[in-house]
């Protein structure tokens, strides 16, 4: 099985001795040990892996590995930068967003995208956004309320940050 040359969270890295075909999922978490990115349903539809390859956001349960080619993949691990978390975070904190919390690191990935596109989204441009990633406690008017919070933590600090 070949090696696959990756860029993750900033990071050259090695994913060694992979089939083509296995799900970016499980290389982030069973090879490089990065288990913030979780698995939910394993078809794409509930959002809970979502990730971000070249800013975009994707299901990585169904994404192969061997698609990733030279593309930048953030996790939820590479969305804070090494002194402070990153103002979505932050606004999930301070909010109390999540209840148990599974389907956060998905949440957070897609949030990160479109604040990356739109940094000052409505309401009808969080949810188109949002669609698809569930939360099976139903905190959708609090995940709003932190992405609107996050967007005015950014317009003060002066636009996006280099990780989203």
């Amino acid at each position: 099985m070949p090696d696959f040359n990756l860029s993750v969270n900033g990071e050259r890295v090695v994913a060694r001795n992979v089939a083509p075909d296995t799900p970016l999922l499980w290389v982030l978490r069973d090879t490089l040990g990065l288990v913030g990115t979780k698995f939910g349903c394993g078809l794409a539809q509930c959002g809970a892996c979502t990730v971000q390859i070249d800013g975009e956001p994707m299901r990585s349960c169904v994404y192969p590995v061997s698609a990733v080619g030279d593309k930048a993949i953030t996790t939820i691990e590479g969305l804070a930068s090494e002194v402070s978390l990153h103002p979505l975070q932050q606004a999930w904190i301070d909010l109390d967003v999540p209840q148990c919390g599974y389907c956060q690191a998905g949440q957070l990935m897609s949030a990160a995208a479109l604040l990356a596109k739109n940094p000052q989204p409505s309401d009808a441009d969080i949810d188109a956004a949002m669609a698809g990633n569930y939360c099976r406690c139903a905190t959708y008017n609090r995940i709003r309320a932190a992405v609107h919070t996050a967007a005015e933590t950014l317009q003060k600090q002066g636009g996006d940050r280099e990780t989203v």
